[in-house]
């Protein structure tokens, strides 16, 4: 069972590398590159400095759709720390942004309830004949609340023939910034293998019994953080209502989000604490807010079970109080 604390940086570089690939007899010139795919290298980290500066891989055959070289299984640091990408508490929040009814830009191909099947055909037929940037950056924010919400970058081909046309290439910075997820304490991550009892296939052979491998965590409680910059709510549009959606979804995330890896009732949120400044530049910075609350285990030498295991302290704020709120 996986819990979540708190909502509200971490910092990544990112290199691209082309991967080579030719046979004994391929004849590989500079001009003529064979290339089977790209291999992503990225660094990130965030916390404590021996815990910092990570090295990461992934594979891609198109530099679209990724697949982490670690056979999917659940993300742990060298120190068994165990982490969720910012990108997958974004999806999250995106799904239920979509739940209550909100027009959302980046759709997941099983919630797709428009007919487009790309973002590119989403924008063109949305927005598309738009040319002036800022104005095309303006009504995408209107229409879209995660575009308003996290920004967007609407990079896409032309589809004309001609070599004047040019593509689409506008930049929106989102006011909403959501920290990678960390584990308290270390994680175990357990694997089982999946077997099936009937063939696929009506050709008469007995198939293998194995279907693959299953990775989980048993439990761990995750720590996410996040803030909302003013000044970018104010350059998208980003309203007080849009954030107690935002809000809102925090404290449903895991709502309608069962998987095999994750059934009905093993996720929930236990605690969402929430601050509002009086003033656009924040009473306190984000990193004494979020160093404010405190989460540590009540036997550091024993490995925590559940989240009654842990005890949570805040540190007092003059001015500044939060809204504490039981998750879902």
């Amino acid at each position: 069972m996986k819990h979540l604390l708190k909502i509200f940086a971490t910092a990544a570089a990112a290199a691209l590398t082309l991967i080579s690939c030719g046979g004994a007899d391929s004849a590989v010139t500079a001009d003529e590159p064979q290339y089977a795919g790209y291999l992503f290298a990225y660094f990130e980290g965030s916390g404590e400095a021996e815990k910092q500066e990570q090295l990461r891989f992934a594979l891609s055959t198109d530099a679209v759709n990724w697949t982490a070289l670690n056979g999917n299984r659940p993300r742990t640091d060298y120190n068994g720390i165990g982490e969720i990408s910012d990108v997958c508490v974004k999806r999250k929040i995106r799904n239920r942004m979509q739940d209550m009814g909100n027009e959302i830009f980046v759709k997941s191909d099983d919630r797709c309830d428009d007919g487009f099947k790309s973002l590119s055909e989403r924008a063109d037929k949305n927005i598309g004949g738009i040319k002036d940037k800022d104005e095309y950056a303006k009504i995408a924010c209107e229409k879209w609340l995660d575009v308003r919400s996290f920004g967007q970058v609407f990079a896409f081909k032309s589809k004309g023939k001609g070599k004047d046309e040019e593509g689409v290439s506008v930049g929106v910075r989102g006011p909403v910034s959501i920290h990678q997820a960390v584990s308290i304490s270390p994680v175990e991550v357990e694997s089982m293998q999946i077997t099936k009892s009937v063939n696929g296939e009506s050709d008469g052979k007995k198939a293998s019994d194995t279907m693959g491998t299953k990775h989980f965590v048993r439990f761990g409680l995750y720590e996410i953080k996040g803030a909302i910059n003013v000044q970018l709510a104010e350059k998208t549009g980003f309203t007080h209502e849009d954030a107690e959606i935002v809000k809102e979804c925090l404290r449903t995330l895991f709502v309608n989000d069962a998987s095999s890896a994750r059934p009905e009732g093993s996720m929930e949120v236990v605690k969402l604490y929430w601050w509002e400044h009086n003033c656009k530049d924040g009473q306190y910075s984000s990193a004494k807010v979020h160093r404010s609350v405190h989460v540590t285990a009540k036997d550091a030498t024993a490995l925590p079970e559940s989240v009654d295991d842990y005890i949570i302290t805040l540190d007092e704020l003059p001015g500044l109080e939060p809204e504490i709120i039981d998750g879902i």
